[in-house]
């Protein structure tokens, strides 16, 4: 796996035994023992993930969530402690931990919450939210097409989810069923007339570069070529 996991938990014994455990797992774990000691971690190296303990000398483990935060709004982390209540766990996700995990707790599902939420964060990270077709820049979340001076296309919601899968696979084939499936989340007749009335539309907006094609390859897809 190679992920960079650091661990600031002040229960030295526990915390040597979590970063064993851990690594034969295959992650490389730093141990701190404090609140402290984690930061200046944390400023130090690039983490994938972080655990936290809530109750720790010198500085808790909520403060070390809100300035892990501040340092880097990106970088998962859950909280991992034997205070489990009400109040603090819901102060817990109000600070965006992304777990609250109680002690005692199952070594193995810690390990597959841990992958759960290091593939989702991984995910999120390499999600492109704009793409350079010929002349336009195609905006993901504004769902706009812009081409120099001229006025800008806003597309509808299924417009912009069509274009986004034509972009990810710009040069190739758009499966049909994937785009189906993925939008109309079906894959029958209807769905497929409707999808062939939005390529005609995005034909029609991109229409003003002739670099840019969009052509249906029959019985596989779709194909984004841009020159």
């Amino acid at each position: 796996m190679g992920y960079k996991l650091l661990l600031i938990e002040d229960e030295k014994n526990f915390g040597m035994v979590l970063k064993d455990y851990l690594s034969m797992n295959g992650y490389s774990v730093t141990h701190c023992e404090n609140g402290e000691l984690g930061i200046e971690e944390f400023k130090k190296n690039n983490f994938d993930l972080c655990i936290v303990d809530i109750m720790m000398p010198k500085k808790d483990g909520f403060t070390v969530a809100e300035e892990i935060r501040l340092i880097n709004k990106h970088t998962p982390f859950i909280f991992l402690t034997a205070r489990g209540m009400r109040d603090d766990i819901i102060k817990g996700y109000r600070l965006g931990a992304y777990d609250y995990i109680t002690k005692p707790f199952d070594s193995e599902v810690l390990l597959y919450k841990l992958q759960v939420i290091l593939n989702k964060a991984e995910s999120e990270s390499t999600i492109q939210n704009e793409y350079k077709i010929g002349k336009y820049t195609f905006n993901v979340k504004m769902r706009s097409l812009k081409s120099g001076t001229n006025p800008e296309i806003k597309l509808s919601p299924k417009e912009s989810a069509l274009l986004q899968l034509l972009c990810q696979h710009l040069n190739d084939v758009l499966p049909r069923e994937k785009a189906l499936k993925q939008i109309w989340k079906d894959d029958n007749y209807f769905t497929a007339r409707s999808m062939d009335v939005y390529i005609v539309k995005l034909r029609k907006h991109l229409s003003s570069d002739p670099s840019i094609e969009i052509n249906n390859l029959h019985g596989n897809g779709y194909t984004l070529l841009s020159r």
